[in-house]
């Protein structure tokens, strides 16, 4: 099966073509530094990571843009809250979300943007629209968007402005849905504001949230490129502005797909800052939460579909980890990695087509739970060949780079350690339990954990 996406902006499945043969441009919105990342947001930043992985495995050149906001409503509102500057909280959560993904083992971008490095970029677009007639000035200093002046607003989320009232305007960034106006490019500045402020041909002021993506996405992957993701609370008004702006101001399309995930439910209801009801990662590390079950929990699902994050499904989480990280070690042990010959099994096949299919990862995770069953099957049968060890070796570091739910196997065993579990071992051949019991628990209050396999004793850190 051909790789194909759903299209939020077609409202169905298209075969993917880049526009550069080989190559990907991949935009995706970052977070709003004005707080923590939650485990909701990074619902869709993980759903933005698989999806790259995927290309990356295809063999894809991904060039992936994903911005910073720094400056908009809600980091102004929370820096005069705390009466600190601008930088000082966007810099603080910055660096929190930076830490967040690199534990969750999320592929980092290869640029990150800020909103106000790019104020230049931003002002040549606003100046573009005001020339060519799709934007006006107010007295104020500010700068807007007559949405009527292009046919194909509301195209995005299919919502209709023909009952626009002439002259209808909102300033502020987030806007329901059912009141399409016309929407602010510049802010003139004012008293709240305080020390946020850059001069424009216009008057001084601030930038809209809408014009700030586009511009960064523009200036590191042109004006037309191959996707954009977002979550579907960012479809309006963001997404719509950024496509009625982007496409004004450069006379041609701005994104060719559209990629949208689902929220992610909290005991039935959407999980968000302002509702109050949402983990941060910290919290679930806490908890004890690894990076992979986390993974696990929010990559279980297809990404457009709502899923409910449960701490009670921890443990559920827990034991798929657990299982890959014992097939894995058990290939190791097997050598299996000697065995391949760069082939892969059957079974690939059908996880490739499922994962080509919109990225339908529960249905490619079936696939490889059964062939995973049925290979451990034939090892304690020990009817398995060396061609099916080595291909099961293949399968399974291609899975890990896609979904990344095996732990970190590479440790190192100290040498205190090892005489421990041969001195262990030889206790077990002798029938000596009492001792192996005993070595046991020295093992464990070391930090190292044994299990006794039919493919011998299988070590682990705690």
């Amino acid at each position: 099966m051909p790789l194909q996406f759903y299209n939020t902006l077609k409202r169905e499945k298209e075969i993917f073509q880049p526009i550069e043969k080989g190559k990907v441009g991949l935009y995706t919105c970052g977070p709003t530094v004005y707080d923590y990342a939650h485990i909701g947001n990074f619902r869709t930043f993980m759903f933005e990571d698989l999806l790259k992985r995927w290309l990356l495995h295809l063999r894809y050149d991904v060039k992936h843009v994903m911005n910073i906001t720094d400056v908009d409503d809600k980091t102004i509102k929370k820096a005069k809250q705390m009466k600190v500057s601008l930088s000082r909280i966007t810099d603080k959560y910055t660096q929190y979300f930076m830490e967040d993904l690199k534990w969750l083992k999320m592929i980092p971008a290869d640029i990150y943007p800020t909103a106000t490095e790019s104020i230049p970029k931003m002002i040549s677009m606003i100046e573009r629209l005001l020339e060519k007639g799709f934007a006006y000035r107010e007295d104020d200093g500010s700068v807007y968007f007559n949405i009527s002046s292009f046919p194909n607003y509301g195209r995005l989320t299919q919502i209709n402005i023909s009952e626009q009232r002439t002259g209808d305007r909102v300033m502020e960034d987030e806007y329901d849905k059912d009141v399409p106006q016309d929407f602010a490019l510049w802010k003139g500045w004012k008293e709240e504001d305080g020390e946020v402020v850059w001069d424009a041909p216009w008057g001084r002021g601030r930038p809209g949230w809408h014009i700030e993506c586009s511009a960064m996405s523009s200036e590191s992957l042109g004006d037309n490129f191959d996707i954009h993701c977002g979550g579907v609370d960012n479809m309006f008004p963001h997404h719509e502005n950024e496509i009625a702006q982007s496409q004004c101001a450069a006379d041609q399309p701005f994104v060719n797909f559209w990629l949208h995930s689902e929220f992610l439910m909290l005991d039935g209801g959407k999980m968000s800052k302002s509702l109050g009801n949402y983990y941060r990662i910290s919290a679930l590390k806490e908890l004890g939460f690894t990076a992979e079950s986390i993974r696990y929990q929010l990559l279980a699902g297809h990404y457009r579909s709502k899923i409910t994050f449960s701490i009670d499904k921890k443990h559920e989480g827990d034991k798929v980890v657990q299982r890959l990280s014992d097939f894995y070690t058990r290939l190791q042990k097997m050598n299996a990695n000697e065995s391949s010959i760069g082939s892969m099994p059957e079974a690939y096949s059908k996880f490739r087509d499922r994962m080509n299919d919109d990225l339908d990862s529960p249905q490619a995770l079936a696939v490889f739970f059964d062939w995973m069953k049925t290979v451990n099957g034939k090892i304690d049968k020990n009817v398995i060949t060396d061609s099916e060890l080595g291909e099961a070796w293949e399968f399974l570091v291609a899975f890990d780079s896609v979904f990344g739910f095996i732990q970190n196997q590479d440790f190192e065993i100290p040498n205190k350690i090892n005489l421990l579990l041969k001195k262990r071992q030889k206790a077990r051949d002798e029938d000596n339990w009492v001792e192996s019991d005993l070595i046991r628990e020295q093992l464990k209050e070391k930090g190292w954990i044994v299990d006794d396999t039919t493919d011998g004793q299988n070590l682990k850190k705690v």
